[in-house]
């Protein structure tokens, strides 16, 4: 099954049935995690288990959760290249706004022929970094104002 084809399955909503479903496979599921690395599923249509990295069950956990809100889910290998449109999207922010943090280089890129692209792993990278920054500011802020007594 292609990507694109995963990503048009993933993104379509679910009915009332599916959330239902998704709901209690996903308070199941995360009781069922061991704490090893690796944990073994037995497939009822099958005959066999499947040994499964741990991590990728809580993938799953998390996926259902999102479904069982409602919520459209995507997943993309941190090695993937986004354009700036994509990248702004994801940032929540103007394709000009990204495309001025590449040029001032505040956010990694690479040029592909003459279009510039950004991994995701770089853009994951200055999202943390902002997020961090304003609860710096944040903190910084509520500090002042308790020594003001404003709090």
């Amino acid at each position: 099954m292609s990507a694109q084809l995963n990503e048009q399955l993933v993104n379509a909503p679910a009915s009332a049935q599916e959330t239902e479903l998704a709901r209690q496979s996903s308070r199941l599921l995360a009781a069922c995690i061991g704490s090893g690395p690796t944990a073994r599923l037995r497939v009822i249509d099958a005959d066999g288990e499947i040994e499964v990295p741990v991590a990728a069950l809580r993938m799953l956990v998390d996926i259902l959760d999102n479904m069982a809100s409602g919520n459209a889910v995507s997943l993309m290998p941190i090695h993937a290249e986004l354009t700036t449109q994509q990248a702004a999207d994801f940032l929540n922010v103007s394709r000009p706004y990204v495309v001025g943090l590449l040029e001032r280089g505040e956010l990694l890129h690479h040029k592909v022929g003459t279009h510039r692209r950004v991994y995701l792993r770089d853009l994951l990278a200055y999202k943390n970094a902002q997020i961090a920054q304003s609860k710096a500011r944040l903190n910084e802020l509520a500090r002042e104002a308790q020594d003001l007594d404003f709090y």
